[in-house]
C-alpha cells in the first residue's frame, strides 16, 4: 500500500472506527475533529505545493504540526484555547496512528509531547439578583414567541445548561410535578438531573400546553441551533442596561466551571448533578446562592 493510500485509509478508520465506534463521540465532537484535521491537511498541502489527494503518511511530520500550530495563531488569529483544542485533536490522531503504524512511532511520540499553552483566566462577570430580576421583568410577555423566550432565559438561569443541552431538550426530559426536575443530555453523551424552580416549571408548563413539536423551544424548526441560542443570549444581555448594569450574561471566566458557569452547593444539596448557575448573593425567592469552592 502506498503512503497516500495509507494516509487515506488511516484517517477514514480514525473517524469511523475509532471516534464513532470505539470512543462513541457525538456528531458535534466528530465535526470538531474533522475541522482540525481538514485544516492540517490543507496547511500541509499548501506548504508542499501539492494537492491534498497526493499527501502521504510521511507528510504528517513533527515540523508540519509545529508549523500548523503557529499558523493557527499567527495567520488565522486563533486564541490559545482554540489552539489547545486543535492540539488535543491532533494528540488523539497521532496516538491512533502510533497504534496502527509502528514506523511512525517516533513522530507520534514527539507530537504527543507538545504541551498545551497556559492562558490566564479571564475575569468573572455575573449579574446581581436584582439585575437578573430586572432583566426578566423587562422581557416581553405577549405572544407565544415572547413566552418561549422568557421561559428560555429563565431556564438558562435556573440550570446553567449548555447550548446543545437546551437545543435538544424534549418534553419527555421534563417532570413538572410537585418536585419538578429536568434531565439534560450533555457533552460526552452524559445525562444529568437538575431541579427546577417553581416559576421555571410554570413557564415550561405553559409551553407544553401549546401545540408544537416534541422539542420544547421549537417553532418551525426541529430545534434551536447553537447560533440562535448565542444570539438570544446576546440580545437579552442588553436588557440589564435598563438597570444601569454593565454586567454580561451569561458569565464566563475565572471562578467558573469548565463550561463557563459557576457551581452552586445549594443545587448540589438538592440533588442536582453538576448543576451550574450564575453566582449570586444570598437571597430569598428560591434563587440559588453564590457559593465558592465546589468545582466539577
Amino acid at each position: 500500500m502506498s503512503g497516500t493510500q495509507q494516509l487515506g485509509s488511516l484517517i477514514q478508520s480514525f473517524f469511523i472506527d475509532h471516534l464513532v465506534t470505539v470512543k462513541g463521540l457525538r456528531p458535534s465532537s466528530v465535526r470538531s475533529y474533522s475541522d482540525t484535521i481538514r485544516l492540517l491537511l490543507c496547511f500541509i498541502a499548501e506548504q508542499k505545493g501539492t494537492r491534498i489527494t497526493k499527501l502521504a503518511l510521511e507528510d504528517l511530520s513533527f515540523g508540519h504540526v509545529i508549523g500548523f500550530l503557529r499558523y493557527l495563531e499567527d495567520d488565522r488569529h486563533n486564541g490559545v484555547s482554540t489552539r489547545n483544542q486543535r492540539l488535543a485533536a491532533l494528540h488523539c490522531l497521532f496516538e491512533y496512528i502510533a497504534s496502527r503504524e509502528p514506523a511512525m512511532l517516533e513522530t507520534c511520540q514527539r507530537v504527543a509531547a507538545i504541551p498545551m499553552k497556559r492562558t490566564p483566566p479571564a475575569e468573572t462577570h455575573f449579574l446581581e439578583r436584582d439585575e437578573m430580576q430586572g432583566l426578566l421583568q423587562h422581557l416581553p410577555r405577549t405572544g407565544r414567541l415572547a413566552q418561549r423566550n422568557h421561559a428560555l432565559i429563565l431556564f438558562l438561569y435556573n440550570t446553567g445548561a449548555r447550548a446543545q443541552e437546551v437545543a435538544e431538550l424534549r418534553a419527555g426530559n421534563l417532570q413538572l410535578g410537585e418536585h419538578a426536575i429536568v434531565r439534560l443530555h450533555g457533552k460526552g453523551d452524559k445525562w444529568r438531573t437538575c431541579p427546577l424552580w417553581d416559576q421555571t416549571a410554570k413557564q415550561l408548563t405553559v409551553l407544553l400546553d401549546s401545540p408544537g413539536s416534541p422539542y420544547i423551544w421549537a417553532s418551525r424548526r426541529p430545534s434551536i441551533s447553537r447560533i440562535i441560542l448565542s444570539w438570544r443570549r446576546s440580545k437579552f444581555s442588553h436588557v440589564s442596561e435598563l438597570n444601569g448594569s454593565s454586567s454580561s450574561f451569561p458569565m464566563t471566566g475565572a471562578g467558573a466551571g469548565p463550561d463557563g458557569w459557576a457551581y452552586s452547593d445549594d443545587a448540589k444539596d438538592k440533588g442536582c448533578q453538576s448543576t451550574m448557575t450564575l453566582p449570586l448573593k444570598p437571597l430569598a425567592s428560591g434563587f440559588h446562592e453564590r457559593v465558592s469552592g465546589w468545582r466539577h
